[in-house]
């Protein structure tokens, strides 16, 4: 009798808590789901390995004459960027202009198909974030097109 007793309520225990999943991943996708109050703040390191791993999708995608995501990666870069700015008022204005020249350049290229003006505005576009890794003081952060199709494939880890 007590392990029949055991087994109903460990089927009881079982269904209230798939109950209780199915009824959080629920809210969680209807955005009705919410934390406490408090509104997170990415830390900057956070936003910048994002933006490097965008940087890897956005050479692999234009190398690949793949446009569509190629400009996708690059609005997504941009937007990374524009965050970083916004939440991290240290970041002098001149280094997020200083990269609008060279982005432009390269959406251009994007847009015209041309690989060849893309790896060149790519190129840009990576001197422009060791300038401005430079300027922050952080010059040990060096970016370069990636010649490895993994992960951090775009950092240099030598001194």
């Amino acid at each position: 009798m007590r392990e029949k007793s055991r087994s109903i309520g460990a089927l009881i225990l079982a269904a209230l808590s798939a109950s209780l999943i199915m009824t959080s991943l629920g809210l969680a996708q209807s955005g009705r789901f919410t934390l406490p109050s408090e509104e997170y703040i990415p830390h900057l390191g956070e936003i910048m390995s994002a933006i490097q791993a965008r940087h890897v999708k956005l050479w692999y995608a234009g190398k690949a004459a793949n446009w569509d995501l190629a400009a996708f990666e690059l609005r997504q870069l941009n937007a990374n960027l524009a965050d970083a700015a916004r939440l991290y008022t240290g970041i002098p204005v001149s280094d997020v202009t200083t990269m609008a020249a060279p982005m432009h350049s390269l959406e251009d290229a994007i847009a015209a198909k041309d690989v060849r003006r893309f790896s060149k505005t790519f190129s840009e576009v990576t001197e422009a974030c060791n300038g401005c890794h430079v300027s922050m003081e952080r010059p040990f952060i060096v970016i370069h097109t990636p010649t490895e199709q993994q992960p951090l494939g775009d950092q240099r880890f030598s001194p």
